[in-house]
């Protein structure tokens, strides 16, 4: 099973060479600190910078320098600061190639749910829906049960939505998935130490498994 650094670490491998990168509040951010060194990847925050870098060291931290979630951040040499207005432009305009979200809920054919829960105060909405509504390749980085053990990958979301038919690929504690065009999250691979069992008890939509599932490699 994997902790948030793991779950980082596990869709870190998916940025590729020559990416620009959205990464989300949450366990998305801890994504910049496992970036591998060989590939050139640009990391954009919506709040106005791109050329985001891992996080500061301690004693190393600039209040005025923060991403999305308002963490303190580095600046990677050659970076852009920019008005709000500029970089969500970049993402209305599809400039970004992949999108990392966290969420609360996923349904079996990709709807997203990572805004609010009702009753529940919330300070907004922030950038997620204009991230969903324009972005082509998004992976969203969760906990596969909440803390009552009930399954967030579901047949249909209880939540509010923040998008429809957007996820991609869902990288949890347990588990890699596919979402299929078709609907149904199609298990890729298991976490250390987890079984096809587990996960499955854990997934309360419809579950596609197709041929062993190997270990996942971090």
């Amino acid at each position: 099973m994997l902790d948030k650094t793991g779950i980082a670490k596990r869709i870190a491998k998916e940025v590729k060479d020559g990416y620009y990168v959205n990464l989300g509040i949450g366990i998305p951010t801890l994504v910049a600190n496992y970036i591998p060194d060989d590939i050139d990847v640009v990391l954009q925050s919506e709040n106005g910078l791109l050329g985001m870098g891992p996080f500061p060291v301690e004693g190393e931290e600039d209040a005025d320098t923060i991403n999305a979630g308002k963490q303190t951040i580095t600046k990677l040499p050659g970076s852009a600061i920019f008005d709000s207005a500029m970089s969500f432009g970049m993402i209305r305009a599809k400039k970004v190639n992949l999108t990392i979200l966290g969420a609360m809920e996923v349904s079996e054919n990709g709807d997203i749910a990572n805004w609010k829960i009702p009753g529940k105060m919330v300070k907004g909405m922030g950038g997620a829906m204009d991230l969903v509504a324009s972005a082509e390749n998004i992976i969203v980085a969760m906990q596969h049960v909440n803390k009552e053990g009930e399954s967030k990958l579901l047949a249909k979301c209880t939540l509010p939505l923040t998008g429809v038919n957007c996820v991609k690929k869902i990288v949890t504690e347990l588990a890699v998935l596919d979402v299929l065009p078709q609907g149904g999250f199609k298990l890729l691979e298991r976490a250390p130490g987890v079984t096809v069992d587990d996960i499955r008890k854990a997934t309360a939509g419809k579950l596609i498994i197709e041929r062993d599932i190997p270990e996942m490699i971090i």
